[in-house]
């Protein structure tokens, strides 16, 4: 498992949190694999008080299966979760980009724009994981610009179920094209361009479906087998 720095001021269940979620997203914590709260607790350097409470939040939102008196389980691949994270980021995301392009000055394209050369840095060499920080940092700047930061911290919640499919197409669909979205809305926003930028949005939010038959193909092993019941 990866290890994240812990903050300043922030609270062991909220470290656990956010490290757990990392990994599952990064697929450090594999669709299907068995986690351990003692072993958890231990690479994290925390009591499982903490870990535990990290973990029934996690499943609140379905990403991690609790089984008492055994270890719990990273939930495999649910593409209705999938879509219904996809249904809540589309109806804050294009709502977020008009008031991006309502508000933004110079000095905001330009961030958006040094985000963008850096995606395509990393693009090229297919490093997936700063790819995706990369990528998260851009949605994130929309928000800010927006002046709705509070609004992104509350997505994050479901947004795991769309996120750990995004991360999986990074590695999976041959011809990315989300560098290539975010140029695209970068252009939008400094042409003050509501109307595009949100049909821009949409379009980028909604290549999950055309990048599932390559996830699939490349990671069968994380969905249910034919015709087996979700939990």
């Amino acid at each position: 498992m990866q290890l994240l720095d812990k903050l300043p001021r922030e609270t062991g269940r909220d470290y656990a949190l956010r490290t757990i979620k990392a990994n599952i997203i990064n697929l450090n914590l594999a669709p299907g694999s068995q986690i351990s709260e003692n072993e958890l607790a231990l690479e994290m350097g925390l009591s499982r008080t903490p870990v535990r409470e990290a973990l029934i939040e996690l499943s609140k939102v379905k990403i991690v299966e609790i089984h008492p008196q055994k270890k719990s389980t990273v939930a495999l691949i649910d593409y209705t979760l999938v879509d219904e994270a996809r249904f809540l980021r589309n109806l804050l995301e294009c709502a977020v980009v008009v008031l991006a392009c309502e508000k933004a000055d110079a000095r905001d394209v330009e961030r958006l724009r040094e985000n963008v050369r850096l995606q395509n840095f990393y693009l090229d060499t297919r490093y997936s994981e700063s790819l995706m920080a990369l990528d998260n940092e851009f949605h994130h700047m929309l928000f800010e610009i927006a002046q709705k930061p509070q609004v992104y911290a509350l997505m994050q919640g479901i947004s795991i179920h769309f996120d750990r499919v995004r991360s999986m197409a990074l590695s999976s669909v041959k011809d990315i094209k989300i560098v290539e979205d975010h140029a695209c809305i970068v252009k939008a926003v400094e042409e003050h361009n509501e109307e595009l930028a949100r049909a821009l949005m949409e379009k980028h939010l909604n290549r999950y479906k055309f990048d599932e038959a390559a996830v699939r193909q490349t990671y069968p092993q994380f969905f249910p087998e034919q015709g087996e019941p979700r939990a």
